[in-house]
């Protein structure tokens, strides 16, 4: 395999969330978001106006400016690249459509091997937009690290074979658990398409990746070993040669960070169920933590906000003496819509003064 050109990677030698990601001492404690971008800002409501969601992620320079828009604000430590985790399976030809309200959802449902063979492989020039939209993000970004993602291999799936979110992942398991030869077939392509996502936006330049499995808390252990560490594995190994900070996260996988933490990321988030001091031990040492503050916390009002940051950052500092190599301030989860922006610009001054 060729190893990826880098050519274009910028050297920010300084940036606070790349120091804490590979185990160096940051200048200042880094912070950024989860679903920064996005509907809690008035201006990405504003830009957003008639544009559908994917429209706005096929777009360049929607794609930059939306990227951008909590950079500006908030003063985060990185950007993360404004997009969707099912928008490679929108570029390689699947037809789905995101529904306001609804989510991704899928025309015809993957249920059977002839569905999984019919699978399209991606393609780098389907995703040009993203990669022009990276290019740009570069240019714009000025000592910010920017931070490339997709969706990881099970997620996506669930989505294929539910034809949607699902609460329950019904289809999704009785396929892994009745037909587990489909099951990894199924797995494969979409670990093929997630590769090829994520190694086009680092050969376009970005400084960081990180893989979503945002339905994986659904699984046991187990089958979480079974079905879904293989395929996870080799999207991280896959993107090991770029040399950039790797980080895995899930929701509701308090059980499982011992395992996403061998999948081989470098850095691990945690969601707000799991203290650090505990998040650390699941993981074991060597790795540095990302989180976890949960997004609920942000309307609570301002005391309430400093406290538990405090504790999280007490937490974190305490998990570092535990073996952790670093960590970076997110929340447990996404930023929810109705969160009130100054809330969040407040509380990155906070952390940056902590």
């Amino acid at each position: 395999m060729a190893s990826m050109s880098t050519h274009s990677r910028r050297r920010l030698t300084d940036a606070p969330f790349l120091a804490a990601a590979t185990g160096a001492t940051p200048s200042r404690r880094p912070v950024w978001f989860m679903r920064q971008a996005g509907r809690s800002l008035p201006e990405y409501r504003e830009l957003r106006a008639g544009v559908g969601m994917l429209e706005s992620c096929f777009d360049p320079d929607l794609l930059c400016e939306i990227t951008m828009q909590p950079v500006r604000r908030h003063d985060v430590d990185a950007a993360i690249l404004f997009s969707d985790i099912v928008v490679p399976l929108k570029a390689a030809g699947i037809d789905l459509d995101i529904v306001p309200g609804v989510g991704p959802v899928i025309a015809a449902p993957v249920r059977t091997v002839e569905d999984v063979r019919a699978l399209p492989r991606l393609r780098d020039e389907e995703v040009g937009a993203v990669t022009d939209g990276v290019r740009l993000l570069l240019d714009a970004l000025g000592q910010t690290p920017l931070i490339g993602f997709a969706g990881a291999p099970f997620t996506l799936a669930s989505y294929l074979v539910e034809g949607g979110p699902s609460k329950n992942h019904e289809r999704t398991k009785a396929m892994m658990y009745a037909d587990p030869q489909t099951w990894h077939a199924l797995l494969g392509t979409l670990t093929d398409i997630t590769i090829g996502f994520l190694r086009a936006q680092l050969e376009a330049g970005v400084d960081a990746i990180q893989l979503f499995d945002s339905w994986a808390g659904a699984l046991s252990l187990a089958d979480y070993r079974a079905f879904v560490l293989p395929h996870s594995e080799r999207v991280f190994a896959e993107v090991a040669d770029a040399g950039v900070p790797r980080i895995h996260f899930g929701v509701g996988t308090g059980e499982l960070l011992g395992a996403m933490g061998e999948a081989g990321a470098d850095v691990v988030g945690v969601d707000w169920r799991v203290p650090l001091t505990d998040a650390v031990r699941r993981v074991g040492p060597g790795k540095a933590l990302q989180g976890n503050l949960d997004p609920a916390v942000l309307f609570a009002g301002p005391d309430a906000v400093e406290t538990h940051a405090r504790r999280i950052i007490a937490e974190a500092d305490e998990a570092v003496t535990l073996g952790a190599t670093g960590h970076i301030f997110n929340l447990g989860h996404g930023v929810l819509p109705d969160t009130d922006p100054t809330t969040l610009t407040a509380l990155v001054e906070l952390i940056h003064e902590l």
